[in-house]
């Protein structure tokens, strides 16, 4: 009995993400070293009809917000941007050296092989909020790395 409610339970969390109007791919954070108080998490949206992200939240961070990195007269800058636009069908990737997820004041080390939980909240041309949990699984530090094995521009940054 225990086994068939639990496939019930399945079937119903399946089919609960199904109705997502938001599909997220490969979420994952990347680790951090010991004292260290922010990291970024990475995804990507692709959303059915015309939305936005408008918020984050996950237990590991006092802080998540969504932020850009661009460059500004030569110099890499990152700020906090208040939503993500997510164009009807058109992936728009969390990456590093771009749009990404801020998670800061972490409680503990986020460590490789954790998985982090991290709350999305989208928003419709409606109006209406849609709220989507994510289990991203934590990499290590590396994954950072660039092309040609170059730091990407994230991994020294400052606010």
């Amino acid at each position: 009995m225990k086994y068939l409610i639990s496939i019930a339970l399945i079937a119903a969390s399946a089919g609960a993400l199904a109705q997502s109007s938001v599909e997220i791919k490969d979420p994952w954070v990347r680790a951090t070293v010991a004292q260290q108080k922010a990291t970024g998490a990475f995804m990507q949206l692709t959303a059915k009809a015309d939305s936005k992200l408008v918020e984050i939240k996950s237990p590991v961070a006092g802080v998540a917000e969504i932020h850009e990195m661009a460059m500004d007269n030569n110099v890499m800058k990152m700020r906090q941007v208040p939503g993500l636009a997510l164009p009807a069908g058109q992936p728009v990737e969390l990456k590093p050296g771009g749009y990404h997820v801020m998670l800061q004041d972490l409680k503990a080390q986020v460590k490789e092989g954790d998985v982090v939980p991290v709350t999305l909240v989208f928003e419709g041309k409606d109006g209406k909020r849609e709220t989507v949990e994510v289990k991203a699984p934590v990499k290590p530090i590396a994954a950072m790395q660039g092309m040609a094995g170059k730091p990407a521009p994230a991994a020294g940054h400052k606010h």
